[in-house]
């Protein structure tokens, strides 16, 4: 069996053949009239008109004076019909390919295909060409689709192959770009603008999260890339917009697993006016409206869950919660008791672990057996420094989660809107960062100043593309397109290009 030099050494034989006859076998432009799927469906309006298709070659099937080429565009397949006697005017220049020139072509070669629509004696819908065109000569053979690639790490690495070969993750990159789409409907229906923030920062806020830092040479000074899209969006709350939200990237150095990516795209909305009360139910509206929008369906077998989206979503105390799955008062225990039942429970315990930062695990490993849709609410104000304290008690906020399958899928919360209050918050975390808690959020005082000009009531909510990975019952690697991988050449590139190390 040859080696993919040795084919792609075969490829370039071909590609200079190509060129010595006049073909340029990269041209700028293609001459499409109709998607191939157009073809196929209008069938009965076309038949016997000329049309101009393109697309991958992904087989050819010669026999003397026939040759049968299936070719696929972004709307699927069709058959392209050569027959021998067809071919009688080709021109080099204009990189037209004569019959005895297919030889020289090569599954995964791009080609443009002009001709009558008909049909085949076995009923195929095809296209009778007259006029052949090279479009992108391919040089590396693509593997065999059944068999030839699988490897995860090679999938990862060349999704531009595994989008080629497996149409199941070709079709999951067209959903999320729905995905996003359908919550841009949903907004714009509901008067909300879409509004781009900074993603350098020079303080980094809105989440429990450790950043990256970079450097802006023209300022000479280090910025954060962000964690959260909140406090500028609260900024514009201030400013006098009343609904706003933003759909971008964020970024997070937590490593990297099932559940996470350091880069991911997440969508946040504020809400002047408005409490988490009538946040939860527009969340809630939000989630149903994507699910039909992008999958027809609100329901959803999730990591071995049942999770019915249209029926009524479970409110459920924060609090509450813990002490079933635990007997654990949270606002009346210590290390210890925590330490205790996470490791009773299995969990991988932090290098350093406070009472705030143990409750918070304890929390997180309840909800793994929640099916949902549930809404947690009640969250501790000490694990909540941005959140509106409840007025019937104190200790609590007024703050939200959607459980979905075992996971926290999205953080609301009626927004704090106390300068002083704010400002303490702040002081208290401020306070942790510097005792060693990398996850502590930073004093912020340019958002405190804001917030004493003054910000009205406000609902504030935000998810990631989490959302989308559940719902596809992925992991976060195969729910992105490009996801981040130690850089590395291989050894057949580093022979092909003479690279070194």
């Amino acid at each position: 069996m040859a080696t993919l030099k040795e084919y792609r050494d075969i490829r370039i034989d071909k590609l200079n053949k190509l060129k010595e006859l006049g073909v340029n076998p990269y041209p700028a432009k293609s001459n499409r009239t109709n998607q191939n799927i157009e073809v196929i469906e209008n069938f009965s309006e076309l038949e016997n008109k000329e049309v101009t298709i393109v697309g991958r070659i992904i087989s050819i099937r010669s026999h003397n004076v026939l040759c049968f080429i299936d070719i696929k565009d972004a709307s699927g397949k069709i058959q392209l019909y050569l027959k021998q006697d067809n071919f009688k005017e080709q021109d080099y220049k204009k990189g037209e390919i004569k019959f005895e020139d297919i030889n020289l072509l090569d599954t995964g070669d791009f080609v443009e295909g002009t001709g009558k629509v008909t049909k085949t004696k076995t009923g195929q819908i095809s296209v009778e060409i007259e006029k052949l065109r090279l479009l992108s000569k391919s040089l590396r053979p693509l593997p065999d689709q059944h068999t030839g690639f699988k490897d995860k790490e090679s999938r990862l690495r060349k999704r531009y192959i595994d989008t080629n070969i497996n149409e199941n993750v070709y079709q999951r990159f067209i959903r999320r770009a729905k995905f996003w789409e359908a919550h841009r409907e949903f907004f714009k229906e509901k008067g909300f603008l879409e509004m781009n923030i900074p993603v350098l920062e020079n303080i980094p806020g809105g989440a429990d999260a450790n950043p990256f830092v970079t450097h802006m040479d023209a300022l000479d000074q280090d910025f954060y890339l962000r964690i959260s899209q909140e406090l500028y969006l609260k900024r514009l709350i201030g400013g006098g917009y009343e609904k706003v939200y933003e759909i971008g990237p964020r970024f997070r150095n937590e490593g990297l697993s099932d559940e996470h990516l350091p880069e991911h795209i997440a969508m946040e909305f504020y809400w002047a006016y408005a409490n988490h009360e009538e946040g939860m139910k527009f969340v809630i509206e939000l989630f149903r409206y994507v699910a039909n929008k992008v999958y027809g369906t609100q329901q959803f077998k999730i990591r071995g869950f049942d999770v019915d989206l249209s029926k009524e979503w479970e409110i459920v105390d924060y609090s509450d919660l813990i002490k079933k799955t635990y007997n654990i008062d949270v606002f009346n225990t210590n290390l210890e008791e925590i330490t205790k039942a996470l490791k009773d429970s299995g969990a991988e315990l932090p290098k350093k672990l406070t009472v705030e930062r143990g409750i918070d695990h304890l929390w997180k490993e309840a909800r793994k057996k929640i099916a949902g849709p549930m809404m947690i609410v009640n969250e501790p104000k000490m694990l909540s420094p941005l959140a509106k304290e409840n007025p019937e008690n104190p200790k609590l906020t007024l703050r939200f989660h959607p459980i979905i399958a075992g996971s926290e899928l999205g953080n609301g919360f009626s927004e704090l809107n106390d300068p002083i209050d704010q400002f303490e918050r702040f002081k208290e975390q401020q306070e942790k960062r510097d005792s060693g808690d990398a996850e502590a959020q930073f004093m912020d005082a340019d958002f405190v100043e804001m917030l004493e000009y003054g910000m009205p009531p406000t609902c504030g909510y935000g998810h990631s593309e989490r959302v989308f990975w559940f719902l596809e019952d992925v992991t976060a690697r195969e729910g992105v397109p490009f996801t981040q991988l130690r850089h590395e050449v291989d050894e057949i590139n580093k022979e092909i290009y003479g690279l070194e190390g």
